[in-house]
């Protein structure tokens, strides 16, 4: 199992819109969230917004391939995208893994 965690930076002035639309996201995105194997999928953020993000998956190459084909997925990072700062696409396509320096296992 790979444990991949990524930061992003959302807009401050967007913060909220961007915490509001995580607390309601559609249940055909977690539904294809799942089903590419994003699991234990979890955010973060900082007030300033800073997200991290938090996975685990059996092969991240392989979940973001999954999601890239799902027109749900399509339709969420074009909601999303006006949020994030300084990025270029989607915010699925800038999702690079930090390296994994220390687990306790």
């Amino acid at each position: 199992m790979q444990r991949i965690c990524f930061t992003l930076k959302v807009k401050k002035d967007r913060l909220a819109e961007y915490k509001e639309a995580h607390a309601a996201v559609w249940p055909e995105m977690r539904e294809a969230l799942s089903a590419a194997g994003w699991n234990n999928y979890s955010l973060f953020c900082t007030d300033e917004g800073l997200v991290i993000g938090y996975l685990e998956t059996e092969d991240f190459e392989a979940a973001r391939a999954a999601m890239e084909t799902a027109d749900v997925n399509a339709r969420w990072q074009a909601e999303m995208a006006p949020l994030f700062e300084d990025m270029d696409g989607r915010a699925d396509e800038n999702m690079a893994p930090l390296a994994e320096i220390f687990h306790i296992d």
